[in-house]
């Protein structure tokens, strides 16, 4: 029998907080997954400092995978775990396209990164003014910091 955790906060703000986080923990499944194939699709002139930078992105984001299915732990939930979950849970599309060139690899995983921004601000200020958990809240900040260095070094490159 797992024991609950009995850390101040309730059943339902658990319950809700898991949610919240499993639907991000998908995004960052879609991401890490596109990241990746831009990884291997890169071509051009640039090729070793393109492939090795979407390397970076995506073991990062590996990195904060693990952090996120952890903090579900944590409060008592269970991460999703399933591709056809991820893809359910998941507000980020899949990249179903052939071939794309360079520039639009780094749009796309731009456009995603400012969504994830987006959506974790919105997950802030829920954990923080509704859910009143302030551990969730700010580890989401740190995450959502990370996410924002992504999509400078992203639109550095689009410059």
């Amino acid at each position: 029998m797992a024991l609950k955790p009995n850390i101040g906060l309730s059943e339902d703000v658990l319950k809700k907080d898991n949610e919240l986080l499993n639907a991000f923990l998908a995004d960052l499944h879609v991401l890490y997954i596109k990241t990746r194939k831009f990884h291997w699709d890169v071509a051009g002139p640039s090729f070793k400092e393109y492939h090795e930078f979407f390397e970076e992105q995506y073991n990062a984001l590996e990195e904060e995978i693990d952090l996120v299915a952890e903090r579900v732990r944590q409060l008592g939930g269970r991460p999703v775990a399933t591709m056809k979950d991820f893809l359910a849970e998941a507000s980020l599309e899949e990249d179903h396209d052939g071939h794309i060139d360079t520039p639009e690899m780094f749009k796309r995983l731009l456009a995603d990164h400012e969504q994830i921004i987006r959506e974790l601000r919105e997950d802030v200020d829920t954990t923080d003014e509704k859910l009143n958990d302030a551990g969730t809240a700010d580890f989401l900040t740190g995450l959502m910091e990370e996410h924002e260095k992504h999509a400078w070094m992203l639109r550095k490159y689009l410059s």
